[in-house]
């Protein structure tokens, strides 16, 4: 019976993108607190992590969660990556300014962080799914 209901999910390509997710958030995560330990700017701090988690993320989705939907090479794979760091820098965006926000009115830059979170992996999976690795 375990098998009937985790073996569809592990196939299910949401659920390895939330994996890759989690392991691009964890690099993200990392860079940023370590970054507001530093003194860094809570807008740039999050910058800075959000664009290690870009790297991180495009080895792992196009290698595992869309493998079979990634550009074999030359123009088109280039094409795929220009649409991939396009996706990316939309959440960068949208992760710069929700944590600058956040710091603006007085909301700690964790929280405002974790928000962004949420706002920036719903972007990118339906900018992804439907249009980078269509």
């Amino acid at each position: 019976m375990l098998n009937r209901t985790i073996l569809p999910l592990l196939r299910a390509q949401w659920f390895a993108y939330l994996l890759v997710s989690a392991v691009a958030l964890a690099g993200d995560m990392a860079a940023f607190l370590g970054l507001l330990g530093a003194g860094v700017t809570p807008a740039l701090a999050g910058a800075a992590g959000y664009s290690f988690g870009i790297v991180v993320h495009w080895i792992l989705s196009s290698r595992l969660v869309f493998a079979l939907r990634a550009a074999p090479g030359g123009t088109a794979r280039m094409r795929q990556k220009a649409e991939f760091v396009g996706s990316a820098l939309i959440g960068l965006v949208l992760t710069t300014f929700i944590v600058g926000l956040g710091d603006t009115v007085g909301i700690d830059p964790r929280l405002a962080k974790g928000v962004a979170i949420a706002v920036s992996f719903t972007t990118t999976w339906l900018l992804r799914s439907r249009i980078v690795f269509r």
